[in-house]
């Protein structure tokens, strides 16, 4: 896990940091068929998010400690694992309650924390760590206004984050909680975009 390169959190509300993206239905990638992305870092430099509603296959979270040397085995304490996104599968990267951080650890929104770090990974798998988590492997990243394009072309709805959503323990209904906190119902979604 290496720092993150994303962009930085913005702070003058007018970007959508600390929020959630839904996609929509008719959503054109199927990487993001019914996914709700919690977007980390939004800014004129461009978006980044991990998936929260996909559990990654094929890793257990005691693998990931074995091939990162991270002791103790077995550990103490484990973490839900999610597939983050299509982007750099091999990086990971912890969001978290804000009741723990280190150095480069990333405020998302207050409540919300971001941290790439092995650091975290030794005091999850020694006990402690934050209160609640999720270790996301890869992530979903946007360049300068494309995620603003795709809002506009009614591909994804947004609402604020918050730890109810983000750290679920059952995530197969994630993407329709997301939704009844903006009171849709998922029904009558429509794929295509209006225009008045």
């Amino acid at each position: 896990m290496a720092a993150s390169s994303a962009p930085s959190a913005d702070t003058d509300g007018t970007y959508l940091t600390g929020h959630l993206l839904i996609a929509m239905p008719g959503m054109q990638d199927p990487r993001f068929d019914h996914s709700v992305v919690c977007l980390c870092a939004h800014s004129a430099d461009g978006a980044m998010g991990l998936v929260v509603n996909r559990p990654l296959a094929g890793l257990e979270f005691d693998d990931l400690l074995r091939q990162l040397e991270v002791a103790p085995l077995p550990p103490q304490r484990r973490i839900r694992m999610l597939d983050g996104g299509p982007v750099e599968h091999g990086r990971g990267f912890v969001l978290h309650s804000d009741d723990w951080s280190t150095d480069g650890s990333m405020p998302v929104m207050q409540g919300l924390t971001l941290t790439a770090s092995v650091d975290i990974l030794k005091a999850i798998a020694g006990g402690g760590g934050p209160k609640d988590c999720v270790l996301a492997l890869g992530y979903a990243g946007w360049a300068p206004g494309q995620l603003e394009d795709e809002i506009q072309r009614n591909a994804w709805l947004n609402v604020p984050a918050d730890g109810s959503l983000v750290f679920r323990d059952d995530t197969s209904h994630t993407w329709e909680a997301a939704l009844a906190k903006l009171r849709v119902d998922p029904a009558l979604l429509s794929g295509s975009a209006g225009h008045a």
